[in-house]
Protein backbone atom coordinates (compact mmCIF):
# COMPACT_ATOMS: atom_id res chain seq x y z
CA UNK A 1 0.00 0.00 0.00
CA UNK A 2 1.22 3.29 -0.63
CA UNK A 3 0.50 6.83 1.08
CA UNK A 4 0.13 9.95 -0.06
CA UNK A 5 -0.48 13.85 0.74
CA UNK A 6 -3.25 15.29 -1.82
CA UNK A 7 -4.94 18.73 -1.97
CA UNK A 8 -8.63 19.21 -2.97
CA UNK A 9 -9.75 22.50 -3.72
CA UNK A 10 -13.26 23.58 -1.94
CA UNK A 11 -16.00 25.91 -3.52
CA UNK A 12 -15.08 28.60 -0.44
CA UNK A 13 -11.79 28.56 -2.28
CA UNK A 14 -9.37 26.99 0.34
CA UNK A 15 -7.71 23.96 -0.24
CA UNK A 16 -8.75 21.01 1.73
CA UNK A 17 -5.39 18.65 2.60
CA UNK A 18 -5.96 14.84 2.83
CA UNK A 19 -4.18 11.56 2.85
CA UNK A 20 -4.68 9.14 -0.57
CA UNK A 21 -4.18 5.37 0.35
CA UNK A 22 -3.58 3.24 -2.51
CA UNK A 23 -4.06 -0.60 -2.14
CA UNK A 24 -3.00 -1.80 -5.77
CA UNK A 25 -5.66 -2.46 -8.92
CA UNK A 26 -7.33 -5.36 -9.35
CA UNK A 27 -8.73 -6.96 -13.22
CA UNK A 28 -12.09 -8.20 -13.27
CA UNK A 29 -13.79 -10.90 -15.84
CA UNK A 30 -13.66 -8.97 -18.82
CA UNK A 31 -10.48 -7.22 -18.62
CA UNK A 32 -11.26 -3.84 -16.85
CA UNK A 33 -8.80 -2.65 -13.86
CA UNK A 34 -9.95 -1.06 -10.91
CA UNK A 35 -7.92 1.07 -8.61
CA UNK A 36 -8.52 0.51 -5.41
CA UNK A 37 -7.96 3.96 -3.35
CA UNK A 38 -9.41 5.26 0.10
CA UNK A 39 -8.93 8.81 1.72
CA UNK A 40 -8.81 10.12 5.02
CA UNK A 41 -9.66 13.89 5.40
CA UNK A 42 -7.18 15.74 8.11
CA UNK A 43 -9.48 19.02 7.87
CA UNK A 44 -6.57 20.93 7.65
CA UNK A 45 -7.06 23.59 4.74
CA UNK A 46 -4.68 26.37 3.23
CA UNK A 47 -5.25 29.33 2.14
CA UNK A 48 -6.38 29.28 -1.82
CA UNK A 49 -4.12 32.56 -2.06
CA UNK A 50 -2.27 33.68 0.13
CA UNK A 51 -1.65 37.05 -0.26
CA UNK A 52 -1.11 38.39 3.98
CA UNK A 53 2.59 37.20 5.56
CA UNK A 54 -0.15 35.72 8.14
CA UNK A 55 -1.83 33.54 5.58
CA UNK A 56 1.60 32.27 4.06
CA UNK A 57 3.35 32.01 7.29
CA UNK A 58 0.13 29.60 8.21
CA UNK A 59 -0.14 27.74 5.24
CA UNK A 60 3.76 26.86 5.63
CA UNK A 61 2.98 26.08 9.02
CA UNK A 62 -0.68 23.36 7.94
CA UNK A 63 1.83 22.10 5.08
CA UNK A 64 4.17 20.99 7.46
CA UNK A 65 1.63 19.29 9.53
CA UNK A 66 0.19 17.48 6.80
CA UNK A 67 3.48 15.99 6.29
CA UNK A 68 4.51 15.07 10.06
CA UNK A 69 1.08 13.43 9.80
CA UNK A 70 1.54 11.65 6.77
CA UNK A 71 5.43 9.98 7.98
CA UNK A 72 3.26 9.11 11.27
CA UNK A 73 0.75 7.09 9.23
CA UNK A 74 3.83 5.64 6.95
CA UNK A 75 5.66 4.58 10.03
CA UNK A 76 2.37 2.98 10.82
CA UNK A 77 2.03 1.12 8.03
CA UNK A 78 5.51 -0.15 8.31
CA UNK A 79 5.14 -1.22 12.12
CA UNK A 80 2.25 -3.04 11.14
CA UNK A 81 3.86 -4.83 8.57
CA UNK A 82 6.20 -6.23 9.97
CA UNK A 83 3.81 -7.00 13.00
CA UNK A 84 6.16 -4.69 15.34
CA UNK A 85 4.25 -3.68 18.33
CA UNK A 86 4.86 0.29 19.72
CA UNK A 87 5.48 -0.06 23.22
CA UNK A 88 5.10 3.69 23.62
CA UNK A 89 1.75 4.33 23.11
CA UNK A 90 0.29 2.56 25.88
CA UNK A 91 3.18 5.41 28.39
CA UNK A 92 1.26 8.45 26.89
CA UNK A 93 -0.25 10.18 29.83
CA UNK A 94 -4.38 10.31 29.52
CA UNK A 95 -4.93 13.55 29.97
CA UNK A 96 -2.65 14.90 27.26
CA UNK A 97 -4.09 12.36 24.71
CA UNK A 98 -7.54 13.79 25.88
CA UNK A 99 -6.30 17.09 25.66
CA UNK A 100 -4.97 16.51 22.04
CA UNK A 101 -8.38 15.05 20.93
CA UNK A 102 -9.98 18.58 22.19
CA UNK A 103 -7.92 21.22 21.12
CA UNK A 104 -8.96 19.16 17.60
CA UNK A 105 -12.34 20.24 18.04
CA UNK A 106 -11.39 23.87 18.87
CA UNK A 107 -13.28 25.69 15.67
CA UNK A 108 -16.73 24.30 16.75
CA UNK A 109 -17.31 26.48 19.66
CA UNK A 110 -20.04 24.95 21.37
CA UNK A 111 -18.51 21.23 21.19
CA UNK A 112 -15.12 22.60 22.18
CA UNK A 113 -16.93 24.14 25.53
CA UNK A 114 -18.22 20.76 26.28
CA UNK A 115 -15.14 19.04 25.93
CA UNK A 116 -13.52 21.92 28.04
CA UNK A 117 -15.86 20.91 31.07
CA UNK A 118 -15.77 17.41 31.02
CA UNK A 119 -11.71 17.72 30.91
CA UNK A 120 -12.15 19.77 34.18
CA UNK A 121 -14.04 16.60 35.47
CA UNK A 122 -11.84 14.15 34.85
CA UNK A 123 -8.54 16.55 36.20
CA UNK A 124 -10.87 16.28 39.35
CA UNK A 125 -11.25 12.33 38.87
CA UNK A 126 -8.24 11.00 38.02
CA UNK A 127 -4.22 11.29 38.75
CA UNK A 128 -1.94 13.22 36.10
CA UNK A 129 0.20 10.12 36.11
CA UNK A 130 -2.41 8.21 35.05
CA UNK A 131 -1.01 6.62 31.73
CA UNK A 132 -3.80 5.41 28.53
CA UNK A 133 -2.97 1.74 29.06
CA UNK A 134 -4.05 1.66 32.62
CA UNK A 135 -7.52 2.48 31.68
CA UNK A 136 -10.11 0.70 31.89
CA UNK A 137 -13.48 -1.25 32.34
CA UNK A 138 -13.38 0.05 36.22
CA UNK A 139 -11.94 3.57 35.66
CA UNK A 140 -14.96 3.89 32.97
CA UNK A 141 -17.31 2.82 35.64
CA UNK A 142 -16.05 4.95 38.41
CA UNK A 143 -15.92 8.05 36.18
CA UNK A 144 -19.38 7.17 35.64
CA UNK A 145 -20.26 6.58 39.51
CA UNK A 146 -18.29 9.96 40.01
CA UNK A 147 -20.60 12.06 37.04
CA UNK A 148 -23.42 10.44 39.05
CA UNK A 149 -23.01 11.14 42.84
CA UNK A 150 -20.33 13.93 43.18
CA UNK A 151 -19.82 15.99 40.34
CA UNK A 152 -21.43 19.48 40.56
CA UNK A 153 -21.54 22.78 38.66
CA UNK A 154 -20.20 25.97 38.93
CA UNK A 155 -23.18 26.85 41.60
CA UNK A 156 -22.87 23.68 43.56
CA UNK A 157 -25.49 21.17 42.20
CA UNK A 158 -25.31 17.52 40.80
CA UNK A 159 -25.06 17.45 37.15
CA UNK A 160 -28.27 17.04 35.08
CA UNK A 161 -28.57 14.38 33.70
CA UNK A 162 -27.67 15.60 30.15
CA UNK A 163 -24.63 17.04 31.21
CA UNK A 164 -23.85 13.90 32.84
CA UNK A 165 -24.26 12.59 29.14
CA UNK A 166 -22.88 14.65 27.75
CA UNK A 167 -19.34 14.79 29.42
CA UNK A 168 -19.45 10.78 29.26
CA UNK A 169 -19.58 10.85 25.81
CA UNK A 170 -16.78 12.98 25.61
CA UNK A 171 -15.02 10.25 27.77
CA UNK A 172 -16.15 6.93 24.94
CA UNK A 173 -15.25 8.99 22.32
CA UNK A 174 -11.78 9.25 23.01
CA UNK A 175 -11.19 5.63 24.49
CA UNK A 176 -12.81 4.97 20.88
CA UNK A 177 -10.35 6.69 19.38
CA UNK A 178 -7.24 5.10 21.56
CA UNK A 179 -8.47 1.75 20.67
CA UNK A 180 -8.80 2.72 17.11
CA UNK A 181 -5.02 4.35 16.99
CA UNK A 182 -3.89 1.70 18.59
CA UNK A 183 -3.36 3.20 22.20
CA UNK A 184 -5.33 0.68 23.91
CA UNK A 185 -5.60 -3.11 22.99
CA UNK A 186 -9.27 -3.48 24.18
CA UNK A 187 -12.19 -1.65 23.59
CA UNK A 188 -13.23 -0.76 26.97
CA UNK A 189 -16.01 1.17 26.01
CA UNK A 190 -17.82 -1.53 24.60
CA UNK A 191 -18.58 -3.05 28.31
CA UNK A 192 -19.56 0.05 30.20
CA UNK A 193 -22.96 1.65 29.01
CA UNK A 194 -23.66 5.24 28.96
CA UNK A 195 -26.03 7.62 30.47
CA UNK A 196 -29.70 8.05 29.13
CA UNK A 197 -30.61 11.25 27.40
CA UNK A 198 -33.00 13.28 29.01
CA UNK A 199 -35.82 15.27 27.43
CA UNK A 200 -34.15 18.78 27.46
CA UNK A 201 -36.99 21.89 27.78
CA UNK A 202 -37.08 23.87 24.37
CA UNK A 203 -37.40 27.72 25.50
CA UNK A 204 -38.92 29.82 22.83
CA UNK A 205 -41.33 32.66 22.43
CA UNK A 206 -44.73 32.58 21.24
CA UNK A 207 -45.58 35.77 18.79
CA UNK A 208 -47.07 37.94 21.18
CA UNK A 209 -44.14 37.68 22.62
CA UNK A 210 -41.68 38.13 19.97
CA UNK A 211 -43.58 41.31 18.96
CA UNK A 212 -43.36 42.84 22.39
CA UNK A 213 -39.45 41.91 22.45
CA UNK A 214 -39.70 43.31 18.42
CA UNK A 215 -40.65 46.58 20.32
CA UNK A 216 -38.06 46.55 23.16
CA UNK A 217 -34.57 48.45 22.31
CA UNK A 218 -31.43 46.50 22.78
CA UNK A 219 -28.52 47.32 23.68
CA UNK A 220 -26.83 45.99 20.90
CA UNK A 221 -28.92 46.77 17.41
CA UNK A 222 -27.18 43.95 15.78
CA UNK A 223 -27.61 41.72 18.61
CA UNK A 224 -31.37 42.70 18.05
CA UNK A 225 -31.28 42.06 14.12
CA UNK A 226 -29.73 38.74 14.44
CA UNK A 227 -32.10 37.66 17.27
CA UNK A 228 -34.80 38.44 14.87
CA UNK A 229 -33.57 37.44 11.83
CA UNK A 230 -33.13 33.74 13.39
CA UNK A 231 -36.44 33.61 15.08
CA UNK A 232 -37.51 34.36 11.27
CA UNK A 233 -35.18 31.66 9.31
CA UNK A 234 -34.38 29.47 12.43
CA UNK A 235 -30.50 29.87 11.70
CA UNK A 236 -28.19 28.81 14.08
CA UNK A 237 -26.27 31.25 15.58
CA UNK A 238 -22.99 30.05 13.86
CA UNK A 239 -24.33 30.41 10.85
CA UNK A 240 -25.32 33.79 11.04
CA UNK A 241 -22.23 34.60 12.65
CA UNK A 242 -20.30 33.90 9.69
CA UNK A 243 -23.14 34.77 6.92
CA UNK A 244 -21.79 36.78 4.14
CA UNK A 245 -23.34 38.75 1.56
CA UNK A 246 -22.08 35.90 -1.09
CA UNK A 247 -24.77 33.89 0.27
CA UNK A 248 -27.27 36.15 0.05
CA UNK A 249 -29.81 36.07 -3.34
CA UNK A 250 -32.28 37.93 -4.69
CA UNK A 251 -34.22 36.22 -7.57
CA UNK A 252 -37.05 38.32 -9.22
CA UNK A 253 -39.23 38.57 -6.53
CA UNK A 254 -37.94 35.61 -3.92
CA UNK A 255 -34.82 35.95 -1.30
CA UNK A 256 -32.54 32.66 -0.66
CA UNK A 257 -29.62 32.64 1.32
CA UNK A 258 -27.32 29.07 0.07
CA UNK A 259 -24.80 28.30 2.67
CA UNK A 260 -22.99 25.31 4.51
CA UNK A 261 -24.30 24.24 7.56
CA UNK A 262 -21.43 25.19 10.31
CA UNK A 263 -22.25 22.06 12.46
CA UNK A 264 -23.21 19.55 9.42
CA UNK A 265 -21.52 20.80 6.96
CA UNK A 266 -24.42 20.03 4.62
CA UNK A 267 -25.39 22.46 1.88
CA UNK A 268 -28.58 24.52 2.15
CA UNK A 269 -31.07 26.54 -0.13
CA UNK A 270 -33.43 28.27 2.49
CA UNK A 271 -35.81 30.95 1.23
CA UNK A 272 -36.31 33.82 3.75
CA UNK A 273 -39.33 36.30 4.04
CA UNK A 274 -39.09 39.80 3.03
CA UNK A 275 -38.94 41.18 6.24
CA UNK A 276 -36.29 38.38 7.27
CA UNK A 277 -34.37 40.20 4.04
CA UNK A 278 -34.83 43.70 5.31
CA UNK A 279 -32.77 42.98 8.52
CA UNK A 280 -30.20 42.24 6.85
CA UNK A 281 -30.48 46.51 5.92
CA UNK A 282 -27.93 47.07 2.43
CA UNK A 283 -25.95 44.89 0.81
CA UNK A 284 -22.17 45.12 1.10
CA UNK A 285 -19.43 43.57 -0.33
CA UNK A 286 -19.42 39.62 -1.49
CA UNK A 287 -17.06 38.70 1.24
CA UNK A 288 -18.10 40.82 4.02
CA UNK A 289 -20.13 39.45 6.45
CA UNK A 290 -23.61 40.64 6.89
CA UNK A 291 -24.03 40.97 10.89
CA UNK A 292 -20.92 42.96 11.22
CA UNK A 293 -19.89 43.35 15.34
CA UNK A 294 -22.10 40.24 16.39
CA UNK A 295 -19.69 38.16 18.94
CA UNK A 296 -19.79 35.26 20.81
CA UNK A 297 -19.71 35.87 25.01
CA UNK A 298 -21.37 35.99 27.92
CA UNK A 299 -21.84 39.87 27.84
CA UNK A 300 -24.15 39.26 24.46
CA UNK A 301 -25.71 36.62 26.56
CA UNK A 302 -26.57 38.38 29.17
CA UNK A 303 -27.66 41.47 27.53
CA UNK A 304 -30.67 39.20 25.77
CA UNK A 305 -31.77 38.35 29.24
CA UNK A 306 -31.56 42.19 30.03
CA UNK A 307 -33.50 42.81 26.62
CA UNK A 308 -36.30 40.22 27.53
CA UNK A 309 -37.07 41.39 30.77
CA UNK A 310 -37.37 44.85 29.35
CA UNK A 311 -39.96 43.69 27.31
CA UNK A 312 -41.99 41.71 30.10
CA UNK A 313 -40.56 38.57 29.20
CA UNK A 314 -39.54 35.92 32.39
CA UNK A 315 -38.16 33.02 30.52
CA UNK A 316 -34.65 32.20 30.38
CA UNK A 317 -33.98 33.37 26.87
CA UNK A 318 -30.84 32.46 24.93
CA UNK A 319 -29.79 32.79 21.35
CA UNK A 320 -30.90 29.45 20.67
CA UNK A 321 -34.32 29.71 21.89
CA UNK A 322 -35.13 31.90 18.32
CA UNK A 323 -34.13 28.47 16.60
CA UNK A 324 -36.72 26.99 18.57
CA UNK A 325 -39.34 29.63 18.49
CA UNK A 326 -39.22 29.91 14.21
CA UNK A 327 -39.80 25.88 14.65
CA UNK A 328 -43.12 26.68 16.99
CA UNK A 329 -44.61 29.76 15.18
CA UNK A 330 -43.65 27.43 11.33
CA UNK A 331 -45.72 24.40 13.20
CA UNK A 332 -48.17 26.69 14.70
CA UNK A 333 -49.07 28.74 11.42
CA UNK A 334 -49.70 25.33 9.29
CA UNK A 335 -46.40 24.33 8.12
CA UNK A 336 -45.83 20.59 7.83
CA UNK A 337 -43.00 19.07 10.17
CA UNK A 338 -41.36 17.87 7.16
CA UNK A 339 -40.96 21.09 5.75
CA UNK A 340 -39.72 22.30 9.31
CA UNK A 341 -37.30 19.90 9.54
CA UNK A 342 -35.77 20.71 6.39
CA UNK A 343 -35.39 24.30 6.75
CA UNK A 344 -33.94 23.83 10.71
CA UNK A 345 -31.05 21.44 8.41
CA UNK A 346 -31.98 18.30 10.61
CA UNK A 347 -30.76 14.85 9.42
CA UNK A 348 -33.28 13.37 11.21
CA UNK A 349 -37.27 13.89 11.83
CA UNK A 350 -37.34 12.86 15.02
CA UNK A 351 -35.40 15.43 15.92
CA UNK A 352 -38.08 18.05 14.58
CA UNK A 353 -40.63 15.66 16.28
CA UNK A 354 -39.93 17.23 19.76
CA UNK A 355 -41.59 20.38 18.21
CA UNK A 356 -44.31 18.79 17.73
CA UNK A 357 -45.13 18.10 21.62
CA UNK A 358 -44.51 21.53 22.52
CA UNK A 359 -47.94 22.47 19.59
CA UNK A 360 -49.69 19.85 21.28
CA UNK A 361 -49.20 21.29 24.82
CA UNK A 362 -50.44 24.64 23.51
CA UNK A 363 -53.74 22.90 22.13
CA UNK A 364 -54.37 21.30 25.58
CA UNK A 365 -54.01 25.32 26.68
CA UNK A 366 -55.83 26.28 24.38
CA UNK A 367 -58.82 24.20 25.05
CA UNK A 368 -58.34 25.34 29.00
CA UNK A 369 -58.28 28.55 28.11
CA UNK A 370 -62.33 29.09 27.48
CA UNK A 371 -63.47 30.69 30.98
CA UNK A 372 -66.33 28.51 32.83
CA UNK A 373 -69.60 28.92 31.55
CA UNK A 374 -72.62 29.13 34.34
CA UNK A 375 -74.71 26.28 33.00
CA UNK A 376 -78.54 26.44 34.45
CA UNK A 377 -79.36 22.76 35.23
CA UNK A 378 -82.92 22.29 33.35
Amino acid sequence: MKISLKKKKLTSGRISLYLEYYKGYSIDENGKQTHNRSFEYLKLYLHGNPITISEKNENKEIWQLAENILTLKKAELIKGKFNIEDNNKGKVLFLDYYNKLKEDRYDNKGNYDNWEAAFKHLERYCSSNLTIKDVDENFLKGFKKYLNTEAKTNGGTLLSQNTKYTYFNKLRAVLREAYTEGYLNIDVVKSVKGFSQGESKREYLTHSELQALSETPCKHTVLKRAFIFSCLTGLRWSDINKLKWAEVREEEEDYRIIFRQKKTEGLEYLYISQQARELLRERGNREDKVFKGLKYGAHFNAEILKWCMRAGISKHITFHSARHTNAVLLLENGADIYTVSKRLGHKEIRTTQIYAKIIDVKMKEAANSIPVLKISKD
